[in-house]
Protein backbone atom coordinates (compact mmCIF):
# COMPACT_ATOMS: atom_id res chain seq x y z
CA UNK A 1 0.00 0.00 0.00
CA UNK A 2 1.05 3.59 -0.61
CA UNK A 3 1.55 5.54 2.61
CA UNK A 4 0.37 9.04 3.44
CA UNK A 5 2.89 11.46 4.88
CA UNK A 6 1.96 13.60 7.87
CA UNK A 7 1.80 16.60 5.53
CA UNK A 8 -0.68 14.75 3.28
CA UNK A 9 -2.83 13.80 6.28
CA UNK A 10 -2.96 17.44 7.39
CA UNK A 11 -3.72 18.52 3.82
CA UNK A 12 -6.65 16.08 3.56
CA UNK A 13 -8.01 17.20 6.93
CA UNK A 14 -7.95 20.89 6.04
CA UNK A 15 -9.15 20.92 2.40
CA UNK A 16 -12.22 19.86 0.45
CA UNK A 17 -12.03 16.44 -1.20
CA UNK A 18 -13.74 15.43 -4.44
CA UNK A 19 -14.57 11.81 -5.16
CA UNK A 20 -15.19 10.14 -8.49
CA UNK A 21 -16.78 6.86 -9.48
CA UNK A 22 -17.79 5.33 -12.81
CA UNK A 23 -21.27 4.03 -13.61
CA UNK A 24 -22.08 0.87 -15.56
CA UNK A 25 -22.85 3.13 -18.52
CA UNK A 26 -19.30 4.54 -18.41
CA UNK A 27 -20.33 7.96 -17.11
CA UNK A 28 -18.17 9.52 -14.41
CA UNK A 29 -19.86 10.78 -11.26
CA UNK A 30 -17.92 13.47 -9.42
CA UNK A 31 -18.80 15.31 -6.25
CA UNK A 32 -17.41 17.06 -3.18
CA UNK A 33 -17.28 15.22 0.13
CA UNK A 34 -16.92 17.43 3.18
CA UNK A 35 -16.83 14.37 5.42
CA UNK A 36 -13.53 12.95 4.16
CA UNK A 37 -11.20 11.76 6.90
CA UNK A 38 -7.91 9.93 7.34
CA UNK A 39 -8.14 6.58 9.06
CA UNK A 40 -4.44 5.72 9.13
CA UNK A 41 -1.31 5.87 6.94
CA UNK A 42 -2.93 3.88 4.11
CA UNK A 43 -6.70 4.51 4.33
CA UNK A 44 -9.05 7.43 3.64
CA UNK A 45 -12.81 7.33 4.24
CA UNK A 46 -15.87 9.52 3.85
CA UNK A 47 -19.53 9.51 4.84
CA UNK A 48 -21.81 8.38 2.02
CA UNK A 49 -25.04 10.03 3.14
CA UNK A 50 -27.21 10.31 0.03
CA UNK A 51 -26.97 6.72 -1.19
CA UNK A 52 -27.25 8.20 -4.68
CA UNK A 53 -25.40 7.44 -7.89
CA UNK A 54 -21.93 7.24 -6.34
CA UNK A 55 -23.17 4.70 -3.83
CA UNK A 56 -24.81 2.64 -6.60
CA UNK A 57 -21.61 2.84 -8.64
CA UNK A 58 -19.57 1.56 -5.69
CA UNK A 59 -22.04 -1.28 -5.14
CA UNK A 60 -21.57 -2.16 -8.80
CA UNK A 61 -17.79 -2.40 -8.29
CA UNK A 62 -16.68 1.02 -9.50
CA UNK A 63 -13.22 2.29 -8.80
CA UNK A 64 -13.00 5.19 -6.37
CA UNK A 65 -10.68 8.15 -6.81
CA UNK A 66 -10.29 10.88 -4.18
CA UNK A 67 -8.72 14.22 -5.10
CA UNK A 68 -7.94 16.99 -2.63
CA UNK A 69 -6.80 20.43 -3.72
CA UNK A 70 -6.17 23.89 -2.35
CA UNK A 71 -6.58 26.62 -4.96
CA UNK A 72 -4.91 29.30 -2.87
CA UNK A 73 -1.79 27.18 -2.35
CA UNK A 74 -2.00 25.71 -5.86
CA UNK A 75 -1.39 22.22 -4.48
CA UNK A 76 -3.20 18.94 -4.48
CA UNK A 77 -3.14 15.14 -4.43
CA UNK A 78 -5.07 12.34 -6.11
CA UNK A 79 -5.49 9.01 -4.33
CA UNK A 80 -6.32 5.72 -6.05
CA UNK A 81 -6.81 2.25 -4.63
CA UNK A 82 -9.24 -0.42 -3.55
CA UNK A 83 -12.52 0.49 -1.90
CA UNK A 84 -14.44 -1.32 0.84
CA UNK A 85 -17.89 -0.26 2.03
CA UNK A 86 -18.38 -0.33 5.80
CA UNK A 87 -21.95 -0.36 7.10
CA UNK A 88 -22.00 -2.70 10.08
CA UNK A 89 -18.68 -2.66 11.89
CA UNK A 90 -16.49 -0.58 14.21
CA UNK A 91 -15.51 1.90 11.48
CA UNK A 92 -19.15 2.53 10.66
CA UNK A 93 -20.21 2.83 14.32
CA UNK A 94 -17.40 5.30 15.05
CA UNK A 95 -18.36 7.48 12.08
CA UNK A 96 -22.07 7.41 12.98
CA UNK A 97 -21.02 8.83 16.36
CA UNK A 98 -18.98 11.51 14.54
CA UNK A 99 -22.01 12.41 12.40
CA UNK A 100 -24.24 12.63 15.47
CA UNK A 101 -21.69 14.82 17.25
CA UNK A 102 -21.43 17.11 14.20
CA UNK A 103 -25.20 17.26 13.71
CA UNK A 104 -25.00 15.80 10.20
CA UNK A 105 -27.07 13.11 8.54
CA UNK A 106 -26.30 9.53 9.51
CA UNK A 107 -24.19 7.92 6.77
CA UNK A 108 -25.61 5.03 4.76
CA UNK A 109 -22.12 3.57 4.51
CA UNK A 110 -18.48 4.53 4.94
CA UNK A 111 -16.48 3.96 1.74
CA UNK A 112 -12.85 3.38 2.70
CA UNK A 113 -10.08 3.70 0.13
CA UNK A 114 -7.04 1.51 0.68
CA UNK A 115 -4.46 3.68 -1.07
CA UNK A 116 -2.32 2.02 -3.73
CA UNK A 117 -1.26 5.14 -5.63
CA UNK A 118 -0.74 8.83 -4.80
CA UNK A 119 -0.40 11.42 -7.56
CA UNK A 120 0.71 15.05 -7.42
CA UNK A 121 -1.87 17.59 -8.60
CA UNK A 122 0.39 20.63 -8.20
CA UNK A 123 0.49 22.63 -11.46
CA UNK A 124 3.66 22.39 -13.50
CA UNK A 125 6.08 19.65 -14.41
CA UNK A 126 4.87 17.25 -11.71
CA UNK A 127 1.13 17.60 -12.42
CA UNK A 128 -0.47 14.18 -12.56
CA UNK A 129 2.78 12.38 -11.82
CA UNK A 130 2.77 9.43 -9.48
CA UNK A 131 4.49 10.14 -6.16
CA UNK A 132 4.21 6.59 -4.85
CA UNK A 133 2.61 3.40 -6.14
CA UNK A 134 2.36 -0.12 -4.80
Amino acid sequence: MAKLTEEMKDFISSNLAWVATIGKDGHVDLGPKMSTFVIDDTHIGYHERTAGQMYRNLLDGSELVIAVANLEQKRGYRFRGNVTLHSDDAIYDEQVAVAEHNGTKKPMTIPVLEITEIQDLTPGATAGKTIVKD
